[in-house]
């Protein structure tokens, strides 16, 4: 009986790092159905949603039933907690990527982003994806050196979020108020990703050592804040 609560305990992780995969696809995927004004794999993406919502459900159902008929305490307790945390920070990175996607699609067949912004989102596209990537390594490995250089790697998506707007401010645009609210929105989406993979760094670091990172123990689900 032992042995099985704690193969359903680590399956918990496992689960969450499959979920990196598919949030990982979905925002590669996503950038470049926006970038290209494919709505074909725009569509494939907005699909996803159901997987991504499904995959949390039973996350969540396993923990769920941990609690209530196994009592964890101690690091089992953290585990589980953890978990519940974890596929909730994944659902809404799942979620973001969605919302490029859905842009994309909103705008098909022209496309979002001009010319001279698609390097800025090519570059916050794949440090998106480099950080879910990175976040499943954190929870297969539980590796507490990985989960920390996370925090320096989002910087990188701080700064691209600031040239971003340096762009739109220049007294040179010419795209429209239309499009600039779009690549804000963009901007704002793909900002949020990279902080949900953060955030799930820090719940892994909370896991193992029980050490609040940054304050940010509060499941995703409960904060009153923009996704």
């Amino acid at each position: 009986m032992r042995q099985a609560y704690q193969i359903r305990l680590a399956d918990l992780g496992e689960h969450g790092a499959r979920m990196c995969q598919v949030t990982s696809d979905a925002m590669r995927d996503a950038t470049r159905a926006l970038l290209d004004a494919d709505l074909s794999l725009a569509e494939q993406v907005i699909a996803r949603d159901v997987v991504i919502d499904e995959m949390r459900a039973s996350a969540e159902e396993v923990a769920l039933e941990l609690l209530a008929l196994q009592a964890p305490v101690a690091s089992d307790l953290r585990v589980v907690v953890s978990a519940l945390w974890i596929v909730a920070d994944l659902q809404r990175m799942g979620a973001l990527a969605i919302h490029v996607a859905k842009a994309a699609r909103r705008r098909h067949p022209n496309a979002v982003i001009p010319s001279e912004m698609r390097p800025v989102f090519e570059r916050m596209g794949r440090v998106g994806v480099h950080l879910a990537d990175q976040a499943g390594k954190v929870l297969l490995g539980r590796d507490l050196q990985v989960a920390r250089t996370l925090e320096t790697d989002d910087d990188l998506m701080d700064d691209l979020h600031r040239e971003m707007f340096a762009q739109l401010n220049n007294p040179g645009w010419s795209h429209g108020a239309g499009t600039a609210v779009d690549i804000a929105l963009l901007g704002r989406f793909y900002e949020r990703f990279a902080d949900h993979a953060v955030s799930i760094s820090r719940r892994v670091i909370f896991l193992v050592t029980g050490e609040n990172v940054g304050g940010d123990t509060t499941p995703a689900s409960l904060e009153f804040v923009d996704s």
